[in-house]
């Protein structure tokens, strides 16, 4: 149990926040026809990737076993 309250809360992080609302927005901005999707998709994609690249490496500094 302990360790979803950790999880939840790690969750809850302004990077989070803000990759979250940079999908939602050029989502958004796809579907409503102001930007085309070949575009949206380049965004989302670096966005995301840059955050779970991120999140790798914290991973692997903190814990260099795993």
């Amino acid at each position: 149990m302990e360790t979803i309250k950790k999880n939840l809360a790690s969750l809850i992080k302004v990077k989070t926040i803000v990759t979250m609302a940079v999908i939602a927005v050029f989502a958004v901005l796809a579907l409503r026809g102001d930007i085309g999707p070949d575009n949206a998709m380049i965004i989302i994609s670096m966005v995301v990737s840059f955050y779970f690249g991120t999140q790798h490496e914290k991973n692997q500094t903190e814990n260099p076993t795993a």
